[in-house]
């Protein structure tokens, strides 16, 4: 892969920064380089380790080590012995991995592609696009009328629990701006009640409905807003999926960046079609839990995802740039760091590539806790920072707050950028319609995040006395929501083997099927059996368990699986178990039932109650979550490919003992990602497997009509299966333990993830991507492909800026502004925008960043909301016809494959990727005429030395059309 030159490639390791301070004496830790992370801290520091570090992330360093004595002093009442012995372990440590740490990361530096990402400033200002017009000269008038105050209100989250929601902003009330509510999460109303539990993202990804797809994010939205919430922390798109084991990959849709794409987009207007702010996350590169936050585990900084300029574009921006074009109004930026560089304060990729080359319009957020530095993070494009505290849970000593206003009036923070950031976020909220007060109250959310009861404060993070009010109305806004979480939950059950088994009957299997079976198994045994057909239920995962909120956050794997856990997951209204829905739905007059929900219990061949049993239904699964967390041996990420609690060997068992080992067995999986099923799957009698995602929770209704055949499955698999962890590749494997102080994480894989990388290295995959079976057949017959536009290398000029964005006037504000109003009354820990004095204040030559009054050039591949608007044209049109040949009626996802043409350039190119894909539904004999349109955008790859988006100009682009990765059976060229 070619290492990038130019100036402004990702690729270009940056040149020697400079230590800056300001006049604002000891306030180093808003003060810091921007661009300037933990890499820089140890290079500096290796050589100089008593020299006070510069930067933000420093400080904590030393309060995590108080806070780990004073802990252990409670317990064993030595302090000092324990701060010394603490302190000299942490000390060798400390030596050990920054050595290490100082190795990996100048290596990091010295072998392209990985360097750090070059500054890119200024910030953008928004308000080019046309379609955000409006709402910016709506936003201009509103902001110019803001006191500075009212402007860092905007910016500042007032801390953790310091509202009922989990992020809230100040309102502006000189202007009449709301206080805004931010909620997770991507699959329901977190720490709400009375909400509807939906399937999980990976469930709607392996729907590929994208009518469900929009469907689910409408219906998310009602919800929101009618719990009073304005701003969703969702849909979720990184993690992308490069590692299997990823502990958050459910949250996202799939593996692929062009699935991941068109179901975050459909995923965002669903969601604002009802005026709710969508916040797309987590940009970028957060492929995995582990070492993503500072001191999480036990690290003072967070992984970095080394990534080269091509990779980023093609694979983990991918997806970003459908959500933009679609118009989402706020992007969340990740905890990890790209390229050695906090994400929530790298100018390339907040600046360079997400405002400029894609356009965006919205506003930026930190995720909670990942802005790491002041002045650094504000001048490379973070709009708001949440919770609103600084470098630690709930402390109330922001980053912002109180020191930006104080950055605003010493000239370190240039006024105009935090008028850009403010009013990116108005003209968000008036973008959404959120001015309409008759559709959003000004008013506080109608639930607490914090308590069940009815009662409480408003801000339980406040040590201070408060008066308790009615926090919980217990507003059921579920509606008739259950009927699109079950349509999702059973299109995203993927049927991966069926062997003339399914579907079943409610009276087990038909007259005809049953004498059959009977007469079989006579033969074999000598033994034939008489009266109900006997099923057995297999698996802690069909039953109940402890109930599906036993635990925090959804943060253990009992009873049956309905999501992943972490800030994604929710409050579980109810949960429909397998066996409960089976229970109900089996003709006890035909069928007799025997439950064993316990995956340790004791059976085998020889066990009576299992070898009269005709049918095995038996349910194993795989559950990961967010890194805060962690369950028996999963860390957030999960440790391997295997099912969880003994389910292996639960199959195998089962398979074994069923009717004396003739019993026919069904396998239901639900999993948060790609579990391995060699030790399984191929045995005679395991007749049928079921992939049933995170169903949410109509889990058992919606298997049930997959049983039963009341629903055709037409799931597909959003990622690969493989047969080994090692069939991934290196770049599949999570990082388990750190390799420095600062864990480097390389992506030398580059484009090779998932199925690209089966492709690439010719290895045969268990299960492909976009595999799904169904009850019926279909045949993919006659292509048609119809040239829209010419070929040309590189897009049309960008063009001019449709909009100019709003302009307010820079001189530095009257420092009474800034002075705490002595008519409020403070709450201790809860974030203000004032200070006691400004005395001290002194505007100064603040030393920016160089270049930063030098702006870049404009990136060819922008100029409009998405990026370029030719781009998005279409310059090729694929038709197909898709017919149902067998004898149900069903659902076929033809899927459309790109092969790029052959050249004898060194540009590298995967054997397909996807690029088209569409939902079917059609009666027994029935034709329909699927059309792909591919944009400019589809058929180009990034070119680092250009810096734009390239097509390839000579020789014949490749469309295969098939129904999975692997099963392509009709193809045309262009």
């Amino acid at each position: 892969m070619a290492h990038d030159e130019s100036a402004q490639g990702l690729l270009k390791e940056s040149s020697t920064r400079r230590s800056r301070s300001s006049d604002r004496g000891d306030n180093a830790a808003f003060d810091s380089d921007s661009d300037l992370d933990a890499t820089d801290y140890i290079d500096r520091e290796a050589a100089r380790p008593t020299r006070r570090s510069p930067t933000a992330s420093f400080e904590p360093n030393i309060k995590g080590k108080k806070r780990w004595c004073s802990c252990l002093f409670t317990t064993l009442g030595r302090r000092s012995q324990c701060c010394i012995g603490v302190l000299a372990g942490m000390g060798i440590l400390w030596v050990l991995l920054t050595a290490t740490g100082v190795f990996v990361y100048r290596k990091a530096q010295e072998e392209p592609p990985y360097g750090q990402s070059p500054p890119w400033y200024p910030t953008p200002k928004g308000g080019i696009a046309a379609s955000w017009a409006d709402s910016y000269a709506k936003a201009s008038k509103m902001v110019s009328k803001m006191t500075l105050a009212d402007k860092v209100n905007v910016t500042t989250g007032t801390g953790w629990e310091m509202g009922l929601a989990v992020g809230t902003n100040a309102p502006a009330i000189h202007v009449g701006f709301p206080q805004l509510q931010l909620q997770d999460g991507p699959l329901g109303i977190r720490f709400a009640d009375n909400i509807t539990a939906f399937p999980a993202g990976i469930t709607v990804g392996a729907t590929w409905n994208r009518q469900l797809m929009y469907a689910r994010g409408k219906a998310h939205a009602i919800e929101a807003r009618q719990k009073g919430i304005n701003v969703l922390l969702g849909p979720c798109v990184g993690p992308l999926g490069r590692m299997p084991a990823g502990g958050r990959n459910w949250e996202g849709f799939g593996a692929d960046p062009y699935l991941q794409g068109i179901a975050g987009a459909e995923t965002v207007k669903g969601i604002q079609s009802e005026g709710v702010m969508a916040t797309i996350k987590h940009f970028v590169a957060n492929e995995q839990e582990h070492f993503r936050q500072p001191w999480e585990w036990g690290l003072p900084h967070a992984i970095s995802s080394n990534i080269d300029d091509r990779t980023l574009h093609e694979l983990y921006a991918w997806p970003f740039g459908d959500a933009v074009k679609a118009g989402v109004a706020s992007v969340m930026c990740s905890y990890n760091q790209v390229n050695n560089s906090y994400a929530c304060g790298n100018s390339k990729l907040l600046n360079g590539i997400l405002k400029d080359e894609l356009g965006f319009q919205g506003f930026v957020m930190s995720d909670w806790l990942a802005q790491h530095s002041g002045v650094a993070t504000a001048l490379a494009g973070l709009d708001m920072t949440m919770p609103g505290d600084g470098l630690g849970w709930a402390d109330g000593k922001s980053l912002w707050g109180p020191e930006l206003s104080r950055a605003v009036l010493n000239g370190s923070v240039p006024l105009e950028r935090l008028n850009d950031m403010v009013t990116r976020i108005v003209a968000a909220w008036y973008q959404l319609g959120q001015d309409d007060e008759k559709k959003f109250p000004r008013k506080q959310p109608n639930f607490s995040s914090w308590t069940d009861e009815e009662k409480g404060v408003m801000s339980p993070g406040s040590p201070t006395e408060q008066e308790q009010v009615v926090v919980n109305e217990f507003v059921n806004v579920q509606a008739n929501h259950s009927v699109i979480a079950r349509e999702v939950a059973a299109e995203g059950t993927v049927l991966l083997k069926n062997e003339d088994l399914l579907p079943i009957s409610r009276q087990g299997l038909s007259d005809e099927r049953l004498r059959a079976r009977r007469d079989a198994v006579e033969r074999a045994t000598g033994k034939r059996s008489e009266g109900k057909f006997k099923v057995g239920i297999f698996g802690e995962d069909a039953g109940p368990g402890d109930g599906p909120n036993a635990c925090k956050d959804r943060g253990c794997n009992q009873g049956t699986l309905g999501s992943g856990w972490g800030s994604g997951a929710v409050e579980f209204p109810y949960l429909v178990s397998p066996v409960e829905a089976l229970r109900k739905q089996f003709d006890k007059s035909k069928v007799e039932l025997s439950e064993f929900l316990d995956n340790k219990a004791s059976f085998g061949k020889g066990d009576g109650s299992l070898n009269d049993l005709e049918l095995c239904i038996v349910f194993a699964n795989a559950d990961a979550g967010e890194g805060f967390t962690k369950w028996a041996d999963v860390s957030g990420d999960r440790p391997d490919l295997r099912l969880q609690n003994n389910g292996d060997d639960l199959i195998v068992k089962v398979a074994s003992s069923c009717g004396g080992g003739t019993g026919d067995v069904v396998v239901v999986i639900h999993a948060v990602g790609p579990v391995l099923v060699e030790d399984w799957i191929d045995t005679p009698n395991v007749k049928a497997l079921l992939f049933a995602n995170l169903p949410g929770q109509e889990s058992g209704n919606a298997l049930a009509e997959i049983l039963f055949g009341d629903t055709n499955p037409s799931g597909h698999l959003p990622f690969t299966i493989g047969r080994t962890l090692e069939d991934y590749g290196a770049g599949g494997k999570v990082l388990y333990l750190p390799n420095g102080v600062v864990p480097q994480q390389d992506f030398k894989e580059g484009l090779y993830i998932d199925y690209r990388h089966f492709d690439k290295y010719n290895i045969e995959p268990r299960f492909e991507f976009g595999f799904g079976l169904s009850y019926t057949t279909f045949k993919l017959d006659n292509i048609v492909v119809i040239p829209q536009r010419r070929k040309t290398q590189y897009p049309l000029r960008r063009p001019n800026p449709a909009a100019e964005p709003p302009s307010y006037s820079t001189d530095i504000p009257s420092k009474e502004e800034a002075i705490f109003p002595p008519e409020i009354r403070r709450l201790e820990k809860y974030v203000y925008p004032y200070l006691d004095s400004t005395d001290d204040i002194e505007v100064g030559q603040y030393p920016y960043p160089d270049g930063y009054d030098q702006q870049p050039p404009l990136s060819e591949a922008g100029g409009d909301e998405g990026g370029n608007p030719d781009l998005w044209s279409n310059y090729v049109v694929v038709n197909v016809d898709v017919i149902n040949d067998g004898s149900v009626a069903g659902a076929a996802v033809p899927q459309l494959y790109l092969q790029y043409p052959e050249t004898e350039s060194e540009t590298d190119f995967p054997v397909r990727v996807l690029r088209g894909f569409d939902k079917v539904y059609l009666k027994p004999g029935e034709k329909k005429t699927v059309k792909f349109n591919l944009t400019r955008r589809d058929l180009s790859y990034w070119d680092v030395v250009a810096q734009n988006w390239a097509m390839v100009t000579e020789g014949p682009y490749e469309f295969s059309v098939g129904l999975s990765s692997r099963d392509l059976s009709i193809s045309g060229t262009w």
